[in-house]
């Protein structure tokens, strides 16, 4: 994922449809400098990380 799309996703009001190895998670925070976002899986909420943004994907809804 790109980092302009990233900072999108943190700043929208509606919940995205973005995976991390395959988990959703929710991002919080992107880092311009280290191409990472701060994010936490919907599953397990109390488990923040950062991720690299190029393994981030975004899932169309439907």
């Amino acid at each position: 994922m790109n980092r302009q799309r990233a900072q999108e996703i943190a700043q929208s009001a509606d919940m995205k449809n973005v995976t991390y190895n395959g988990k959703q998670i929710y991002i919080q925070h992107v880092s311009e400098q280290n191409e990472t976002a701060r994010v936490f899986a919907l599953d397990d909420t109390e488990n923040e990380f950062d991720a690299q943004l190029a393994q981030l994907n975004e899932k169309s809804g439907g």
